[in-house]
């Protein structure tokens, strides 16, 4: 069962705060939300508060325990933007952008949990096996080399000097 939660026209910039959303995707609720305590930027308070929001309605409308639950996606979108004007030199503007975002946090119950540990040993193990099948291949091609030898050479040709 999926459980979602959004933070609507939040005044952080989307790639600030996708920077926090990338590191907590596949991640335990619990361990999410260590994570976004520790986490000393400004986009970690109102993702964990979009988080804190999804464990409320997995609990009370969905009833789930909030033990078993991951974070199977954490998206930020575009809000709208706010334009101003600054005053520049000899009588001149300029604008100043003031983005926002929305925050999407969904949560599951369905998904094994994957921790970044599991995916790199995942990777290891991924790189190991590309060694073998090399391995494998080189003492392939270290095998035919007789055949190479007995092969005649080419002759040369005036054309080849």
């Amino acid at each position: 069962m999926e459980v979602r939660s959004t933070y609507k026209y939040a005044r952080i910039s989307p790639f600030k705060a996708r920077e926090v959303t990338r590191e907590i995707q596949g991640l335990p609720v619990s361990a999410a939300l260590d994570l976004l305590t520790f986490t000393p930027k400004k986009a970690a308070f109102l993702i964990s508060k979009t988080l804190k929001s999804a464990i409320a309605n997995a609990e009370n409308n969905a009833n789930l325990k909030p033990d078993g639950l991951v974070v199977k996606e954490a998206i930020v979108g575009e809000g709208p933007t706010v334009k101003r004007i600054m005053a520049r030199a000899r009588g001149s503007a300029s604008r100043i952008l003031k983005r926002t975002s929305h925050i999407r946090i969904v949560l599951s119950d369905e998904i094994a949990i994957e921790t970044r540990e599991a995916r790199k040993a995942k990777r290891e193990q991924q790189k190991k096996a590309l060694k073998k099948t090399a391995k494998s291949e080189a003492q392939e091609s270290a095998a035919t080399p007789s055949d190479k030898k007995s092969a005649k050479p080419k002759q040369r040709t005036n054309t080849d000097k």
